[in-house]
């Protein structure tokens, strides 16, 4: 029972955060040519009104996001986003066009968690800067 409180907590805290954001970034490794489970439960949890006055798709609808995700295969994950991109898209996001993959993830990190490779990296850090733009543009 108090692991359920828990997690219940920890899915208000996550919508919370979506609620007050204008857009995220969000990276999921790859799962049989999906998105993770995990991933699915925290949107489930999110999507649901918590108040009979609480406006539908809140933590999601006008919002903006950016995808990128790794996987071990040699795709880098790009699979699992098409349908992470759908899903989003159905609940009134945004999802900009530009997204990275990192193939090869049991050997892209370093020991930091950094990539090792540079371009990799550059294209991460455009996806975030990206983003960043855009809802600086839409909130002028």
């Amino acid at each position: 029972m108090r692991r359920n409180r828990a997690c219940l907590e920890k899915a208000r805290q996550f919508k919370h955060h979506l609620v007050h954001s204008d857009g995220v970034l969000i990276s999921s490794p790859e799962y049989n040519s999906g998105y993770s489970g995990l991933l699915k439960n925290c949107i489930d949890w999110a999507s649901r009104s918590e108040a009979p006055d609480e406006k539908s798709l809140v933590a999601f609808n006008g919002k903006c996001a950016s995808l990128m995700s790794a996987s071990p295969s040699g795709l880098g994950g790009i699979r699992g986003l098409v349908s992470l991109r759908m899903l989003l898209g159905n609940l009134g996001m945004t999802v900009l066009p530009d997204q990275v993959a990192i193939s090869n993830a049991m050997k892209a990190f370093n020991e930091e968690g950094q990539l090792v490779n540079e371009k990799q990296q550059q294209a991460v850090m455009n996806l975030g800067i990206s983003l960043v733009v855009i809802l600086n543009k839409l909130n002028g």
